[in-house]
């Protein structure tokens, strides 16, 4: 097969579709890019979009401006995708190649060359600069520091095992922007919100690495995981206590009522399944246990728009 492993079928699907009308060599060079920045696994999205909205509703305390809405959901998506593009620039050849599970990614399997990915990820910071010019000049200053963590993060696995971490700070970087964007500022329940998303990207990317274990200390790349050892379970447990305190905090903060808290209950039960499918540590449960946090994300912001609307 040309395509990574774990491709959503669907999602594949879909991009077939999409450049079925293309005329060679066109349509194969737009699916390889395509791949290369994960639109074939949209998990990934949505595992960052729904954060964003948190924070997109938490700063109104109520529905946000539909322009700001639009903004920050193509934002995510731009984002994310350069994420993952300079993400395998940095992994093909050391890491990518040697897993099974990645081998067959675009850059590691050879079908897009390093200049190419250095243009794409190039040109989709660039489109994600354009949105965030039409925001504020707050909201125009944290952004940068969101590239420049969204560039870090994929190098930290070669030298440190808090690499998880470091995606968390990137991928919450949305937060605190949408805050400055909706208010001006970026108040303690904006960096409350920030922490917490640190707190929740760890937890699944730690399930995500656990995937990768075994192939990543063969090949010498860190992780959480590799961290954490036999310890996993309870660290990750104590991880999702803490970011259950944190969203509870910022609920009660924001004076919110109870279809956000019932969200809360909700994503503790997920959480005990997850806890329930990475028991064994096997590669596919815990891939669906990372997976899963997508339910988590919506969960939360389910509850909390339901609570800013019977408010």
């Amino acid at each position: 097969t040309r395509r990574p492993t774990d491709t959503s079928t669907r999602s594949m699907r879909v991009i077939e579709w999409l450049t079925s009308r293309l005329r060679d060599p066109w349509r194969e060079r737009i699916r390889e890019y395509l791949v290369l920045m994960r639109m074939d696994r949209p998990v990934g999205a949505l595992l960052l979009l729904w954060p964003t909205l948190w924070g997109l509703w938490f700063a109104a305390n109520d529905f946000p401006p539909v322009g700001l809405l639009v903004i920050f959901t193509l934002g995510v998506s731009v984002m994310r995708a350069a994420g993952c593009v300079i993400n395998d620039y940095a992994d093909h050849g050391w890491l990518d190649a040697n897993v099974e599970r990645t081998r067959n990614r675009p850059m590691a399997a050879g079908r897009v060359s390093k200049k190419e990915a250095l243009l794409l990820f190039g040109g989709l910071l660039a489109f994600a600069f354009v949105l965030v010019l039409f925001t504020n000049a707050l909201t125009i200053k944290l952004s940068f520091a969101g590239a420049a963590l969204a560039a870090i993060y994929p190098f930290c696995k070669r030298y440190t095992h808090l690499a998880q971490v470091v995606l968390g700070a990137a991928f919450g970087w949305s937060i605190p922007m949408a805050f400055a964007a909706v208010t001006g500022e970026v108040p303690i329940l904006g960096w409350l919100l920030f922490l917490a998303n640190v707190l929740f990207s760890t937890i699944y990317d730690t399930e995500y690495a656990m995937v990768d274990r075994d192939d990543d200390i063969r090949v010498g790349a860190k992780s959480t995981a590799i961290l954490f050892g036999d310890a996993d379970r309870p660290i990750i447990g104590l991880l999702m206590l803490t970011f259950l305190f944190a969203m509870l905090l910022a609920g009660t903060r924001a004076q919110l009522v109870w279809p956000y808290f019932a969200a809360l209950a909700i994503a503790a039960g997920l959480f005990v399944w997850q806890q329930w499918l990475i028991r064994k540590r096997e590669r596919d449960a815990c891939f669906a246990a990372f997976r899963n946090n997508n339910w988590v994300g919506c969960t939360l912001w389910i509850g909390l728009l339901l609570a800013l609307a019977i408010r």
